[in-house]
C-alpha cells in the first residue's frame, strides 16, 4: 500500500508538470489577431512565438550531457518551472512585440528543461507500467495545451486584455510548485541514479528515431500555429478557432492515453503507430478534399497526433534497458526531433503565403505522414539491441567515472 501511495504521488507530479508544457504554444493562436492589432507584430515575427519555444525544446536536450555536470535533475526541473512562471507573469504586463518574443524564448527554455527530463524520469519511476505512465504524461501535456487554446480567449475577453489570456497560465506553474513541495520526500527517494554520460551523435538509430519523432509530430506545431488562422480565413471567429484546437486536444488526449493502454500487452509498438499514422493521414487528406467538415478531420488528426507522441516516446525508451541510458536517448530524440518539429510550421506557413491558402500545407503534411508509415517498418523489437550498438557508455561505467570510448 505504501508503494502504491508513493506511485500515486509521483504520477500526480508527472501530471501537474506536464500541464505546464504546452500553454505557451497554444494560447497564442486564438489571440493572434488581437496581439497583432495591439503590438503591430507581423505574421513572420508571430511565427517566432511558436518556433522559438520549440527550438529551445530541441537545443536544451542536446546539451543535457554537459549541463548535468552543473545542474541536478531536481534543480533543472525547478529552474524550468521558475522560467515558465516568470514568463507568464511577464506576459500579464508586456505591450510590445519584442517583449512578447523574449517571453516566448524564456518560457521555451523552461519547458525544455522539464521536457528533456520527464521521459527518463517516467521510465525510472514506472519501469513496469511504462506505456500507461507515458500515456498519462502525454495526455496531461496535451490537456494543458487544449485548455489554453479554449480558455485563453475567454479569459482575455473577461478582463478585456489579451495579456490576461497569456499570463493566466502562471497559475498551473504555481500549482506545480506546491505539488513539488508536497511530493519532495518521495521524489528524493525516487530520483536517484546517475544519468548516462556520453552522447548519441554517432548512433544511426538515434538519428532515425529523432527524425521520425520530429516529422510525425510536425503536424502538431503546424496545427497549433495555423489552425485558428485557417478557421478565421474560412469565416470563423477567434473563439471558434480556439475551440477547434480544443476539439483536436480532446482527441489527442484520447489517442495518447487510450491507444497505448489498449495495446499495452503488445511488445511491438508498430501496429499502434501504423494505426495512429493512418488516422492522422485520413485527417489531413480530409482537410484537402472536404474542408467543409473540418471538425471531423481535426478530430482524426488529434487522435493520430496524440497516439503518435506517446507511442514514439515509449518506442524510444524501450530501445535501451538501463533507465539512465534510455533517458539519454529520449533526450537526444526530443532534442533533434523538436528542432525539426519547430521548422515544420515555418515551412507550412511559407507554403500558405506562396499559394494563398492552406491546401499546400495540408498536402505536405499528408506526404510526410505517408513516408513515416513506411519508416515504421524499421522498428521491430527484435532489432533494438543490434540497432543501438553505439558510443553510449554503460551506467556502471558512468558511475565509475569512465569516459566514453
Amino acid at each position: 500500500m505504501r508503494e502504491q501511495a508513493r506511485s500515486t504521488l509521483l504520477l500526480l507530479l508527472v501530471v501537474v508538470m506536464a500541464l505546464n508544457l504546452r500553454p505557451i504554444l497554444t494560447s497564442i493562436g486564438p489571440l493572434l489577431e488581437a496581439i497583432r492589432q495591439s503590438t503591430g507584430i507581423g505574421y513572420q515575427q508571430a511565427a517566432l512565438l511558436t518556433a522559438l519555444p520549440v527550438l529551445c525544446m530541441g537545443l536544451v536536450p542536446l546539451l543535457q550531457p554537459w549541463l548535468r555536470r552543473w545542474v541536478s535533475e531536481q534543480g533543472a526541473m525547478l529552474a524550468g518551472l521558475a522560467a515558465i512562471a516568470l514568463a507568464c507573469a511577464w506576459r500579464l504586463t508586456l505591450d510590445s512585440a519584442a517583449a512578447l518574443i523574449a517571453s516566448a524564448a524564456l518560457a521555451g527554455l523552461g519547458v525544455a528543461c522539464i521536457q528533456a527530463l520527464m521521459p527518463g524520469l517516467v521510465n525510472r519511476w514506472f519501469p513496469h507500467r511504462l506505456a500507461m505512465a507515458m500515456g498519462v504524461y502525454s495526455a496531461a501535456l496535451m490537456s494543458g495545451g487544449g485548455a489554453a487554446a479554449v480558455l485563453g480567449p475567454r479569459v482575455a475577453e473577461q478582463f478585456s486584455h489579451w495579456q490576461a489570456g497569456l499570463g493566466i497560465w502562471l497559475l498551473p506553474a504555481l500549482l506545480a510548485f506546491a505539488v513539488w513541495a508536497w511530493v519532495r520526500p518521495q521524489l528524493e527517494a525516487a530520483v536517484g541514479g546517475a544519468g548516462a554520460s556520453g552522447h548519441l551523435f554517432g548512433s544511426r538509430r538515434a538519428w532515425l528515431l529523432a527524425v521520425y519523432f520530429g516529422l510525425i509530430n510536425g503536424g502538431y506545431t503546424s496545427m497549433v500555429a495555423w489552425l485558428p488562422a485557417y478557421y478565421q480565413q474560412v469565416g470563423g471567429s477567434a473563439q471558434g478557432g480556439g475551440e477547434l484546437v480544443g476539439l483536436m486536444t480532446v482527441f489527442q488526449v484520447a489517442g495518447a492515453l487510450g491507444l497505448p493502454l489498449l495495446l499495452r500487452r503488445l511488445v511491438d509498438r508498430r501496429p499502434g503507430l501504423w494505426l495512429a499514422l493512418t488516422v492522422q493521414l485520413a485527417g489531413f487528406v480530409g482537410l484537402l478534399l472536404a474542408p467543409a467538415i473540418a471538425g471531423l478531420w481535426v478530430a482524426l488528426i488529434g487522435f493520430g497526433l496524440g497516439a503518435c507522441f506517446s507511442l514514439s516516446l515509449t518506442l524510444t525508451l524501450e530501445h535501451l534497458k538501463a533507465p539512465a541510458s534510455a533517458g539519454a536517448l529520449a533526450a537526444f530524440v526530443q532534442g533533434v526531433g523538436f528542432i525539426i518539429t519547430g521548422i515544420v510550421p515555418y515551412v507550412t506557413g511559407w507554403l500558405r503565403d506562396v499559394s494563398g491558402d492552406f491546401q499546400a500545407s495540408w498536402l505536405l503534411l499528408s506526404v510526410t505522414v505517408l513516408l513515416m508509415l513506411l519508416v515504421t517498418w524499421r522498428f521491430a523489437p527484435s532489432g533494438y539491441a543490434q540497432a543501438m550498438g553505439m558510443p553510449l557508455i554503460r551506467e556502471s561505467d558512468a558511475r565509475a567515472g569512465m569516459a566514453p570510448h
